[in-house]
C-alpha cells in the first residue's frame, strides 16, 4: 500500500492540465485541497500550423527532392508547459520547506519533468507515479493512489 504523508504535495499532470494538491489528511487517508491549477490551451499540430512541410533539394542528385517531416507544434507546447510547470513546483517546493513531492504523469510527462526538474525539486521528490489521473475528480484520487499506486 502506497502511503501520502500528511502535507506532502501531490502533482497531477499531463501536457495540458496541472494540479497541485496538499496532503491535508494522513497517510493511510489522505484528503487532497488543490493549491494551484494550470491549463494550457494546446490544439493540435493540424490546427496550429497552416504550411505544408517542407521539400529540400538534394545537391548531389539534381532534381531529386526530399520532403521534410512536419513541426509537431502540439508536443512542443506540451514540452514549454511541462517547463513551465517545473518552474512553478520549484516555488512551491521552496515555499514550504518540510513537504515531500509526489508526481502523477504518463509517460513523456514524466520524462519532460524529469529533464526540466530544479535539483530543490527532485531532492524531495519521492515518487513518480506513470498514470494520467487529470480527468478524475479531486476526492478519487488520494483513494486510487492508495488502492493502485
Amino acid at each position: 500500500m502506497f502511503r501520502i504523508p500528511h502535507d506532502a504535495l501531490v502533482f497531477v499532470g499531463d501536457g495540458q492540465k496541472a494540479l497541485f494538491l496538499r496532503n491535508v489528511g494522513d497517510a493511510l487517508s489522505p484528503s487532497f485541497k488543490t493549491e494551484k491549477v494550470f491549463e494550457d490551451k494546446n490544439p493540435s499540430t493540424r490546427e496550429q500550423g497552416s504550411d505544408r512541410p517542407g521539400r529540400v533539394s538534394e545537391a548531389a542528385l539534381p532534381g531529386r527532392r526530399s520532403a521534410v517531416e512536419q513541426t509537431d507544434w502540439h508536443e512542443i507546447e506540451e514540452r514549454c508547459f511541462a517547463q513551465k510547470v517545473a518552474s512553478a513546483m520549484e516555488k512551491m517546493v521552496r515555499a514550504s520547506e518540510n513537504s515531500v513531492l509526489v508526481v502523477v504523469a504518463p509517460p513523456r510527462t514524466l520524462a519532460d519533468l524529469r529533464n526540466a526538474f530544479h535539483d530543490d525539486v527532485k531532492a524531495r521528490l519521492v515518487a513518480e507515479i506513470n498514470k494520467d489521473l487529470t480527468k478524475m475528480p479531486v476526492d478519487k484520487i488520494g483513494k486510487y493512489l492508495l488502492d493502485n499506486a
